[in-house]
């Protein structure tokens, strides 16, 4: 858990005319840490990292550095960085403009900003890219120029909204993880934010995943991914096998409870096995996903999935039996 220094946000609220965007937001980000804002488009992540920003005027709660309220500080005063979706670099610049415009503008002497101009585009792999112009730059190279952009005035803490989101999975797979050893390499506070579980779950030391204005989960991957607490957070996770059960508790896999509600099946713990006794399913698809097959099955009325060593055609059935301590109890 972070300490008591860098970034504290305490009762954040935001409003749009009657409408609350935010509602009572408590987090904090340790320095060198990489927080990441979890959650389906329109849930407030954005609005979020704006209030941090100062762009965006809350109308309740605080926001701190190392326990220094800076809530009615200027964006521009108060030493973070922010990194977009859409870059906004400026097209009439080339790269070395774009990523020196901050410095110039701070007043950073001439030789010290040509320098540090030059470390950041070699830190983000664009050593021979300074005299580019920025519309020759493709996808990712631009989204580079944009990072170097931002941390060459060695911002306290660095936001980035889905900066990845433009991109193919490809790319964003080999960026995100270029990112990660980038950010900490530089032990740079961080606060990432993305739609997309997987890369959450790649880049963050902690996940915050926020939903109906508050945030509802907030931990570490392994601490979120095992123990969601809730059928919302779970579905923002990436979970799939949600079970509903009757008020006895059982459902067509049988009894996994002791009443009515929803509970996840932790993952690894729906096994195919050959034993005998145990409930059947048919098999309704099948992909391969790197070292395994991926199922969808079809149980009772219920559809889950299972991962198999083994491919298994559509429309076969297979016998099914669960791990030790198969289920979480999740609240609604």
């Amino acid at each position: 858990m972070p300490g008591k220094s860098g970034l504290g946000v305490r009762g954040l609220c935001v409003s749009f005319g009657d409408s609350a965007v935010l509602d009572g937001i408590d987090l904090n980000v340790g320095e060198g840490e990489i927080l990441v804002l979890l959650g389906p488009s329109g849930c407030g992540k954005s609005t979020l990292l704006r209030a941090i920003a100062g762009l965006e005027s809350p109308s309740a709660g605080t926001v701190t550095w190392d326990g220094c309220d800076l809530t009615s500080t200027a964006p521009h005063e108060r030493d973070f960085g922010l990194v977009f979706q859409d870059h906004a670099l400026f097209p009439h610049m080339d790269v070395t403009s774009n990523v020196a415009f901050g410095l110039r503008v701070a007043g950073v002497p001439v030789d010290e900003c040509r320098s540090r101009v030059a470390g950041m585009l070699d830190l983000v792999g664009l050593a021979d890219f300074g005299q580019r112009s920025v519309d020759t730059l493709s996808g990712g190279e631009a989204q580079r120029v944009a990072l170097a952009r931002s941390l060459a005035p060695w911002p306290r803490l660095l936001m980035l909204d889905e900066p990845l989101g433009s991109l193919d999975r490809a790319r964003r797979d080999r960026l995100v993880a270029e990112l990660g050893e980038l950010l900490r390499g530089l032990h740079q506070a961080s606060v990432y934010v993305t739609h997309d579980h997987d890369e959450a779950f790649a880049l963050a030391d902690r996940i915050a995943v926020l939903g109906q204005g508050r945030i509802q989960r907030i931990g570490t991957v392994a601490e979120v991914w095992s123990e969601p607490e809730s059928v919302y957070v779970a579905r923002c996770l990436g979970h799939e096998n949600l079970i509903e059960l009757d008020r006895s508790g059982g459902c067509a896999l049988g009894r996994l409870g002791d009443g009515p509600g929803t509970v996840l099946l932790r993952s690894g713990q729906l096994l195919l096995s050959g034993a005998g006794g145990g409930p059947e399913a048919t098999v309704t698809g099948s992909s391969f996903r790197g070292d395994r097959f991926h199922l969808r099955l079809a149980v009772g009325d219920m559809e889950l999935v299972a991962p198999s060593v083994e491919p298994i055609p559509v429309g076969s059935t297979v016998e099914l039996s669960l791990g030790e301590d198969p289920v979480v109890p999740l609240m609604s």
